[in-house]
This record gives structure tokens, C-alpha cells and sequence, in this order.
């Protein structure tokens, strides 16, 4: 497979996940921010969704002070943020527009079609009107690609391909996602947030949504069946291997693909791939806690973008 070709998939697949991941981020936000609190609490909740994606630099250069709709327009429909859903979506459409001959007519149909269906939705401002309902498009969109590409790709090369840029992506993301918040609660809210108690209702909340914010608030009672503790949420979202958008799930699907598509120069990153999901395998929630959750999540962070330098050294257009 020429490697052009696989950078186009590989990167793909990896913006079309990552605007997903933006609008669950955004609209969990959004939807938290109605609730009583404080301002300085709500908008450091805002500044949180910068950090998720490390982006305070570049939005306070162009924006300065963080208010909601700055951080929604930033997020959502600004063509000069490369992390925006705007951006990522255009990104997905011209790199699957690049490689059409590797895909089916519906996977390309797919991409082409949200991105046209985006201009009507930025046309007759239903974002504005009604943000949940945009970011419930962009959810559904990404499952629609990924649900197209399963039932009508060749499990070939390409396929692997978008298969292993989707689960790089869902890691960082369930990663950064996990640290920013639990970093924040550990902190009482290091950085801009106030020094006020939570009441326990307020850490109910917090956490319930976290959960929602990765589709598994319905998992968790499923799996645990009782009260929300961090504790278990933290296991939930790392350790658990059937959990799709965990850590553990998403590095099989990462060792899985790496293994498919396997040539003479990928020993090494499949190696520490494989060591990685090993620590997470046979890993438990205790030794991760004893040792810190942030010191855990910086270094699986570390590891997992040199894994994806690796892939991009290994197979794709340097």
C-alpha cells in the first residue's frame, strides 16, 4: 500500500474521531454550565475545555478573556483553530476526497455529505439557536463513518489503517479528558479556579458528567451498580477492556491493527505498543493511584503520541 495513501486514512479517520470527541467535550460543557455555580467556576470550566486540547495559548493570543460563546465559536466553527470541528471535518472530507479509490462510494459519500450538511447547519444558525442539537449531529456523524466503513470496506490495509488512527485518537482524547478533570478536582482547582467546597451534589454532578461525556453513565451502573466514586470511574475508563472508549480497549485496537499491517521498519513501535497495553492488562486501579493519576495519564499521553510518531515513521508520508 503506497504510503501516501495511508496517511490520507490514517488522518481521516483520526479528525473525524477527534471532532466527535470535541462536541461530547463541548456539549457536556454547555450542558453543566446551566447548572447553580458561581461565575469564575463556570468559566473555568470553559478554560478546562482549552486545556483538554491545549489550546489556551493560541485562543488567548486571538480572544483573550474566556467566555462561553468566544470558546464555542473557537471550538466549534473557527477555520483558523486546526483542533475546531469545522477544521476537523474539512480535514477528514479532502483527505478521504485524496484516496476515493481506496474507499466505497458510501464511505466517501459519507464524508462528503457531512461536510455539506455542516454548511447548512453554520448557514441557518441552528448552532447558535441550539448547540446539543449540532453537537448531536457531529456524535452521529462520526458513528454513521465509522458505521459505513465496518459494513462496506475490505478488512485490508486501508481498513487497518482507519481502524488504527480512530483508537490513537480515542486514547489521547479519554486520556487528556481524564487528567484535566480529576487533575482539577485533586487540585480544588489548580489554575484560574476559585477556592470554593463542592457540595455533594456538585461532585455528583462533576462526575456523572464525566461519564456522559464518553457514553458511559448507562456502562458504569451496568458494571458497578452503585454509587459514582472516582475510584471506579478512573478503573472504568483505563482498565476496563470492555469498555469501548477506555484505554485498555483502545490499545487493543491499536496492537491489533499495528499487527496487521506489520512491515520490516515497525518492530519497535509495535513493541512499545504492545508494552503499553501489557501495564494496562495486567495493571490495577490501586497501583495506578499509589503512584498518582496525573503522573500516570502525563506518561500514557507521552507514550501514546510517540507511538503515533512511530506509525507515521514507519508507514506514512514523513
Amino acid at each position: 500500500m503506497l504510503s501516501s495513501t495511508a496517511d490520507h486514512i490514517f488522518w481521516m479517520s483520526r479528525y473525524v474521531e477527534r471532532a466527535e470527541n470535541t462536541a461530547r467535550m463541548l456539549s457536556v460543557n454547555h450542558d453543566t454550565a446551566l447548572m447553580p455555580q458561581s461565575r469564575d467556576a463556570a468559566m473555568h470550566g470553559w478554560a478546562a475545555v482549552l486545556s483538554i486540547s491545549e489550546l489556551q495559548p493560541d485562543y488567548t493570543s486571538r480572544y483573550g478573556k474566556v467566555t462561553p460563546e468566544q470558546v464555542l465559536e473557537y471550538m466549534v466553527l473557527d477555520p483558523l483553530n486546526p483542533s475546531s470541528i469545522y477544521s476537523c471535518l474539512n480535514a477528514a472530507r479532502e483527505n478521504a476526497r485524496a484516496v476515493r479509490g481506496a474507499l466505497t462510494t458510501e464511505v466517501w459519500e459519507t464524508h462528503n455529505m457531512t461536510w455539506l450538511e455542516l454548511h447548512r447547519f453554520t448557514r441557518s444558525g441552528i448552532f447558535e439557536r441550539d448547540p446539543g442539537r449540532f453537537f448531536e449531529w457531529v456524535k452521529y456523524r462520526s458513528h454513521l463513518s465509522r458505521g459505513v466503513a465496518l459494513g462496506t470496506m475490505l478488512q485490508n490495509e486501508a481498513f487497518h489503517f482507519l481502524r488504527l488512527g480512530t483508537f490513537l485518537e480515542r486514547a489521547d482524547n479519554t486520556a487528556r479528558l481524564l487528567d484535566v478533570k480529576f487533575h482539577a478536582l485533586e487540585s480544588n482547582g489548580g489554575g484560574p479556579r476559585p477556592q470554593e467546597p463542592r457540595s455533594h451534589t456538585q461532585e455528583y454532578y462533576h462526575w456523572v458528567a464525566l461519564l456522559r461525556s464518553v457514553s458511559a453513565f448507562e456502562v458504569y451502573r451496568q458494571v458497578y451498580r452503585d454509587v459514582v466514586s472516582p475510584k471506579r470511574i478512573a478503573e472504568l475508563l483505563i482498565l476496563r477492556n470492555d469498555m469501548p472508549r477506555s484505554l485498555h480497549a483502545s490499545m487493543l485496537e491499536v496492537v491489533a491493527n499495528l499487527t496487521a499491517v506489520s512491515n520490516d521498519h515497525s518492530g519497535k513501535t509495535e513493541r512499545r505498543a504492545g508494552r503499553l497495553l501489557a501495564e494496562l492488562k495486567y495493571g490495577t486501579i490501586d497501583e495506578i493511584l499509589a503512584n498518582g493519576l496525573h503522573a500516570f495519564l502525563v506518561q500514557f499521553l507521552e507514550r501514546v503520541n510517540d507511538i503515533g510518531a512511530g506509525v507515521s515513521r514507519d508507514f506514512l508520508v514523513h
